[in-house]
């Protein structure tokens, strides 16, 4: 796999963090694409993750966070446990079909000042820039997991 290398640009915030973010996303698609359902539930890891997971667990914290807190939104979260019948196909349509829902509410939004609608217990509050900020950086964490999963399954690296 081919190393890619982030966008450079000079945007408004909002641009440049969702193109990072986006990169990101497709990153971690990059990562699993060409994986065999058997090595996608694998884990060489004594965590247990594996790429099956990351890419469940990605699509559960975005809706969480933008879907959940930040719109308010009433709806099930889907659970990123991986069952027996989950497949690494169908949980990489459903990230991105998630992409596609999370993307129309920050763009629908009035800005990254904009607070989300729903905080934790104890907890002051966030604005849809630190949410952003947050789905960036665990985005980027998981991302940088699925590397060294790929890495151990198969030997495959780059971004």
């Amino acid at each position: 796999m081919a190393d890619q290398k982030p966008p450079h640009l000079v945007a408004d915030e909002m641009t440049t963090v969702h193109t990072l973010l986006q990169f990101q996303r497709e990153s971690l698609v990059r990562k699993v694409s060409g994986v065999s359902e058997d090595d996608a539930r694998r884990s060489p890891v004594t965590s247990g993750t594996s790429l099956l997971w990351l890419m469940r667990h990605m699509s559960r914290a975005e809706r969480i966070w933008i879907m959940g807190r930040f719109s308010g939104m009433e709806g099930s979260v889907p659970d990123d446990a991986v069952g027996p019948d989950d497949t690494l196909e169908a949980a990489t349509e459903a990230y991105r079909r998630t992409w596609r829902d999370v993307d129309e509410i920050i763009f629908g939004a009035t800005g990254l000042d904009e607070r989300a609608r729903i905080t934790e217990r104890g907890s002051p509050g966030v604005n849809l820039r630190w949410i952003l900020m947050h789905l960036l950086e665990e985005t980027a964490r998981h991302a940088g997991h699925a590397d060294i999963l790929r890495e151990l399954l198969d030997g495959s690296t780059g971004r």
